[in-house]
């Protein structure tokens, strides 16, 4: 029962948006059915409305609003206007979505070559030194001269050896791919033909001077086979130092912009191509980079717009010189404005300031009282009072009541409600009663926008990169060298820059020669 409660008296809060939702439906049916009619008789566009679904009643669905339409209570009567037709396609994106599912095809089919292929070339490494052991012994067993103990320890050295061999090749090739690339990595095809190539020549050699004359020296032929199991470890370690030691040293800076709102990181990077600094960067990016919040820049948008709906134009010459009129009076009027467009600025700036603190304070002021309310049960409390204790949910229902007009406020005035729905503030105040942390702790989440993996997945996370640059993406970085990263909302840009030679020379300095002496003037007043 107290749990029902609880659950009645998480969701009262939201009820009035319903009913204030209905209220603002009722009353733009009655606009549009006593809407006047044009002069030529015929009626206005037909539109639908569509109310905000219930299902999310903390946060606005439309994101995107002209900031002079957003009031204190902005998102609580939300409703879209569209035509008549609410989903459309054109050509364009049909001939786009089939492009995509070919170029994913394709990769996926690459892919997946690329590890038949390095699959049975490490089946083949891996069985081959053995068929040289056991070949002799199936083929011609009875002309074979006796090894004894060597073979026996020769055979022990090639057992541990690719047994060696086998993890390391585990460690270093069998690993989860994190992204598709555009070009084969070239040090690891590199690597494949070298080992190919020289699994190739032994075999050829064996089957030369060992298949087809039938050696006896059987002391020998093992002694073969453990010679291409050192080779293919001195490969394994070839392979280490081209495909991870050579990137280690820092060689290059690259700064990385985000296209949209500037916003830009360093980092240093190693010997690597163009494709692979690009998987760096975007790793980087989603640990580094903020949220992208398209919602902060339809301010800047809004008020262009505003300055340019202010401006009219009046023809005073005649039809003749319309647009060339037109186009001077517009450049005129935009430069007289220009001057004072600076202090419209600065005070919608330091309004929005000033009701981003207020509504912080009033959030962080509701979280604290909420939290006091949370009491933390010992063993000896638990048997005294079986029926009053919740578990995490149920005390994270219990108290989000009364926060929640507080921080549904503050979510909505610095735009950032279409990355916390209530179901991930619901998990993360039960998380945190879980583990004892303070309101603070809290409110750390919201107060500042956090990197981009702090969020759920489907808010941002982009399927594709396109990967865009003048030179050929397995080319090596350079210094000057620039690069585009694109998916479908904004784009990094990537300057890359090469860390200058740093020379530096000694001076020895003396202990003994640090003296000083007390030089005494008549103004001083020592």
């Amino acid at each position: 029962m107290s749990a029902a409660m609880d659950t009645e008296s998480t969701y009262s809060g939201y009820s009035h948006y319903s009913g204030h939702s209905k209220k603002a439906h009722r009353q733009g049916s009655r606009d549009r059915h006593k809407s006047p009619r044009s002069k030529d008789g015929s009626r206005s566009e037909k539109s639908v409305t569509i109310q905000t679904p219930p299902a999310e009643p903390l946060l606005g669905n439309d994101a995107s609003r002209a900031e002079e339409a957003q009031d204190d209570n902005w998102g609580e009567t939300t409703t879209a206007i569209t035509g008549t037709s609410e989903h459309s396609i054109s050509q364009e994106d049909i001939a786009r979505i089939s492009k995509d599912l070919e170029d994913s095809v394709g990769l996926d089919c690459k892919r997946y070559l690329s590890l038949t292929v390095a699959a049975v070339l490490g089946l083949l490494v891996f069985l081959t030194p053995i068929a040289f052991i056991l070949l002799p012994q199936i083929l011609w067993r009875d002309d074979l001269e006796p090894c004894g103990t060597v073979c026996e320890g020769l055979f022990i050295s090639v057992a541990f050896k690719l047994l060696i061999l086998l993890v390391g090749t585990w460690a270093l090739f069998f690993r989860q791919p994190k992204a598709d690339i555009p070009r084969v990595f070239v040090f690891r095809a590199l690597l494949l033909v070298l080992i190919f190539l020289f699994v190739f020549s032994y075999w050829l050699f064996y089957g030369v001077r060992i298949l087809d004359s039938k050696d006896t020296n059987y002391q020998g032929i093992v002694q073969y086979a453990v010679s291409l199991v050192d080779a293919l470890l001195f490969i394994h370690y070839l392979a280490i130092v081209l495909l991870e030691l050579r990137q280690l040293q820092p060689m290059f800076t690259v700064k990385v912009v985000r296209s949209t709102d500037g916003e830009s990181r360093y980092y240093s990077l190693g010997h690597l191509s163009i494709q692979r600094a690009a998987l760096v960067v975007l790793e980087n990016y989603y640990r580094d980079f903020t949220v992208y919040n398209p919602a902060l820049l339809t301010a800047s948008k809004s008020r262009a717009a505003k300055h340019m709906a202010g401006l009219k134009v009046y023809n005073v010459d005649g039809p003749g010189n319309n647009a060339s009129g037109q186009s001077r009076a517009m450049i005129a009027a935009a430069a007289r404005r220009r001057d004072s467009s600076h202090n419209e600025l600065y005070y919608e700036e330091a309004d929005h300031e000033r009701r981003v603190k207020k509504r912080r304070a009033r959030l962080v002021v509701a979280v604290e009282e909420a939290f006091t309310h949370i009491k933390r049960l010992q063993a000896e409390e638990q048997q005294k009072a079986p029926g009053e204790m919740m578990d995490p949910r149920e005390a994270a229902q219990a108290i989000f009541p009364s926060m929640a007009r507080a921080l549904q406020k503050y979510l909505r005035t610095t735009r950032q409600q279409q990355y916390h729905s209530m179901e991930s503030i619901l998990q993360h105040l039960s998380f945190c009663i879980t583990n004892n942390m303070t309101p603070k702790a809290f409110l750390e989440r919201y107060l500042s926008p956090g990197p981009t993996l702090q969020y759920d997945r489907d808010r941002w996370f982009s399927k594709q990169w396109t990967l865009i640059s003048e030179e050929a993406v397995t080319s090596g970085l350079q210094d000057g060298l620039v690069f585009v990263l694109k998916c479908l909302d904004f784009s990094l840009v990537v300057n890359v820059k090469k860390i200058p030679f740093i020379k530096l020379s000694e001076e020895f300095i003396d202990p003994k020669s640090h003296k000083f002496v007390l030089r005494l003037q008549s103004e001083t007043s020592v």
